[in-house]
């Protein structure tokens, strides 16, 4: 296990290229400003007299129509909304560990029942369903809304999962476990888990952006997190408060915003992810190169 996660962080090591860097500075520079910033902002329920006033040197990114404060609401919101993106991204990478994992390794009748459980759950259409069940559900919590976002969202990666895991377990190294008498929870844990932490790591951070733009879409239709304020629910209100047509872009255009940069910083982390996992990607580039070179190798030829 310690060979696999060292052979995996020289990997990282050695993709570590600029869209890696600038991805990780994007996400670090969000999440702290989730963490810290509602400790120095002022309360986002508190209304002012006067609304609508644009950025100034009081309220750094203006008010809104009834006078509260967009950066101290922009502040509790991109807390709102990562804490939903983690707590989704977290059950979903259990449920397709559970059903990918488990199933492909122990396989007979009940990797058949997991397979059949995650192709049924595969084609339920996501949105709909959130949007059905959110219709229905009238106390709709943090949790509640996470759990509907993980349950929608883990079907896919099980699947990879599960082709991974029976790919790995026919391996020397996990057969020679299986007649040294080893355990399965302990062939698991030491022999198919370390190998599969790359594919698991791009399925987590894929989740996590499913999972804020499907709260957004949620919150931003009225169906969202009650009692909590995330950046679906700053543009849900920015919208009934016509923010657009009055020409407050200071309402809409920061959680806009975050939520694309989020997502642009997430994106290229996930594409490193698959760099990691598929060496043909980092090699991709330089044979695109090393063509385009000898295209022009042999026009020059021919011109001469």
């Amino acid at each position: 296990m310690t060979s696999t996660l060292s052979r995996f962080g020289a990997a990282v090591r050695r993709t570590s290229t600029p869209s890696l860097v600038i991805g990780v500075g994007l996400v670090v520079v969000i999440v702290l400003f989730g963490l810290l910033a509602p400790f120095v902002v002022d309360d986002p329920l508190v209304v002012h007299n006067y609304g609508m006033q644009g950025p100034s040197a009081e309220h750094l990114l203006g008010t809104t129509q009834t006078g509260q404060d967009v950066l101290a609401q922009l502040a509790w919101a991109t807390r709102g909304s990562l804490l939903v993106g983690v707590i989704v991204a977290v059950l979903a990478l259990f449920l397709s560990a559970f059903f990918g994992i488990l199933g492909g390794y122990l396989g007979g009748w009940l990797d058949e029942v997991f397979s059949l459980f995650t192709n049924v759950v595969l084609i339920l259409p996501g949105l709909p369903l959130m949007i059905v069940i959110g219709s229905y559900v009238q106390q709709r919590g943090l949790l509640l809304i996470a759990v509907i976002l993980a349950i929608t969202s883990w079907a896919a990666a099980a699947r990879v999962l599960r082709s991974q895991t029976l790919s790995i377990r026919s391996r020397d190294y996990v057969q020679a476990a299986k007649i040294a008498g080893e355990k399965p929870h302990r062939i698991i844990a030491v022999e198919i888990l370390p190998n599969l932490l790359p594919v698991m790591s791009s399925g987590f951070v894929f989740a996590l952006i499913t999972a804020i733009l499907g709260e957004a879409g949620l919150s931003f239709i009225g169906l969202g997190v009650v009692g909590t304020q995330t950046w679906g629910s700053m543009l849900f209100y920015a919208q009934n408060g016509q923010a657009l047509t009055l020409g407050a872009w200071w309402w809409f255009v920061p959680p806009g915003l975050m939520i694309a940069l989020l997502g642009c910083g997430l994106s290229l982390i996930n594409f490193s992810i698959d760099g990691i996992i598929n060496p043909r990607l980092r090699s991709a580039p330089k044979q695109v190169k090393q063509a385009k070179r000898a295209t022009k190798a042999q026009k020059a030829e021919a011109m001469a």
